[in-house]
C-alpha cells in the first residue's frame, strides 16, 4: 500500500514550545537577513569610470538582487512576527486552516498551507 501524505494532512496544532521555537527561528532569519543588507550596503561601489567592465556592472547587479531578495524575505519575517504577537499565526491567509506545523518548521514565515499555495503558483 502507497502513502501519500501532504504536508497539510499532518500535524496543524501548535503548542507553546512549537511557537517558541519558530518565532527563535524567525528572530534568528531577521537578525540574518538585517546583517546581510549591512554587509551588502557596506560593499565597496562598483567601479564608476567612463566604461565600466561587464564583471563590475555584473557583480553590482548580483548585490542589488541579493538585497532586493533580502529586503523581501525580511519584510515576510516581519510579518510573520506580528501575526504571531497578534495571535493569528499559524493561520492560511486564504483559506484560514491552520498552516502544517512542518510547513512552518520549513517556512516559518508562510502565509499560506501547501494547498493554497500551490493554487498561487508561488513559493511565499
Amino acid at each position: 500500500m502507497v502513502h501519500n501524505t501532504s504536508i497539510d494532512d499532518r500535524r496543524t496544532a501548535l503548542g507553546a514550545d512549537d511557537l517558541a521555537t519558530l518565532a527563535a527561528n524567525l528572530r534568528e532569519q531577521r537578525l540574518f537577513r538585517r546583517e546581510q543588507l549591512r554587509r551588502l550596503a557596506a560593499a565597496p561601489a562598483p567601479w564608476r569610470g567612463p566604461r565600466p567592465g561587464r564583471q563590475v556592472a555584473a557583480q553590482a547587479e548580483v548585490r542589488r538582487q541579493l538585497a532586493a531578495c533580502a529586503r523581501m524575505v525580511l519584510v515576510d519575517v516581519e510579518a510573520a512576527l506580528h501575526r504571531m504577537e497578534e495571535g493569528c499565526y499559524g493561520t492560511c491567509h486564504l483559506c484560514r486552516r491552520a498552516i502544517a506545523l512542518e510547513r512552518l518548521m520549513i517556512v516559518p514565515q508562510a502565509r499560506y498551507c501547501g494547498r493554497c499555495q500551490q493554487v498561487r503558483g508561488g513559493d511565499r
